[in-house]
């Protein structure tokens, strides 16, 4: 079971940290849009192909998927390129939780060089009690649709 989860399932408060890991290979990449002409990295002065931001950027929703997260809005800065088989980390930290779930928090994704290629805010409704018992029962069950599980 992912260890995502298994803290949502406790509860999400401010100072929790989550963190993923995805290698961005040039066949996933191409899956996500199929788009790409070398004679524009090249014109940037890029050394290869790189990768749609938001496709990067994207790795949050899989930690909002994880712990159960209704998100209301997000926002990209683009600080690097990030190319065909980078490994980036991203990493979640809650800031802020309100009295009603509603929560705020930070995301830095950094490539294998220890490089911050983009950072995030990411605004959103934590689960409560009733989805945090859904997200019990999901487990209880074996978790099937988790592909993080294993972790």
């Amino acid at each position: 079971m992912s260890h995502i989860r298994q803290r949502a399932i406790k509860g999400i408060k401010a100072g929790d940290t989550f963190t993923v890991v995805r290698t961005f290979t040039e066949q996933d990449t191409h899956r996500f849009a199929d788009n790409f002409d070398r004679r524009f990295s090249d014109i940037k002065g890029f050394p290869g192909l790189v990768c749609h931001g938001l496709l990067v950027g994207g790795m949050l929703t899989e930690i909002g998927g994880q712990i159960g997260m209704l998100a209301s809005g997000m926002s990209f800065r683009f600080r690097k390129p990030v190319y065909f088989d980078d490994t980036i980390t991203c990493t979640l930290t809650v800031k802020e939780v309100d009295g009603r779930g509603r929560s705020k928090s930070r995301a830095v994704y950094t490539n294998q060089h220890e490089e911050t290629v983009l950072e995030a805010e990411l605004f959103g409704v934590i689960p409560g009690p009733e989805e945090q018992e859904v997200l019990r029962a999901m487990v209880e069950e074996g978790d099937p649709t988790n592909k993080l599980r294993q972790e």
